[in-house]
């Protein structure tokens, strides 16, 4: 049962880990080398987001249900302490990006689509869509970055 409960936590935290590089790594640079526009871009995007969002929240959950019953059946240790605390960042990244990151963007679009449709100046709110999707971009990369982490102390408990 142990044997069990360790590989699906190690196998859970390497389907996370591959979903999080995958849209990081491919979809993004794969929907910006579209000839869409923007708003098109920022559309398909949050379509996807919030499909991986249902799909991701119940990989991240059971993650975290079998590192606990990992713990519970090994022993509690620093490894899974750290992976834990990690998790928790990995939790507070993912609301934060989904709650706030795409939200914001798909706004600043239509602000762009409404400014360009009244004839007035759009280059505020493009900037400004501009720095925040570089932002989400380096939020995302963190996220990758604490995802690896916790695949590698998913291994090693």
């Amino acid at each position: 049962m142990s044997t069990t409960i360790h590989t699906l936590h190690v196998v859970l935290a390497g389907v996370w880990l591959g979903g999080v590089v995958f849209t990081t790594a491919v979809v993004s640079p794969a929907l910006k080398a579209m000839k869409w526009g923007e708003a098109e871009r920022v559309k398909v995007r949050s379509v996807i987001g919030g499909q991986y969002a249902r799909v991701g929240t119940v990989n991240l959950g059971l993650l975290l249900i079998f590192a606990v019953l990992d713990g519970l059946l090994k022993g509690f240790g620093t490894i899974l302490y750290t992976e834990y605390a990690l998790l928790a960042v990995v939790f507070g990244l993912v609301a934060t990006h989904g709650a706030y990151f795409g939200r914001r963007l798909t706004r600043l679009v239509e602000a762009e689509r409404c400014a360009e449709s009244a004839g007035e100046e759009v280059h505020v709110s493009a900037k400004e869509r501009r720095a925040l999707q570089r932002f989400s971009l380096r939020v995302s990369q963190l996220n990758i970055f604490a995802s690896v982490l916790v695949a590698a102390l998913a291994a090693n408990v």
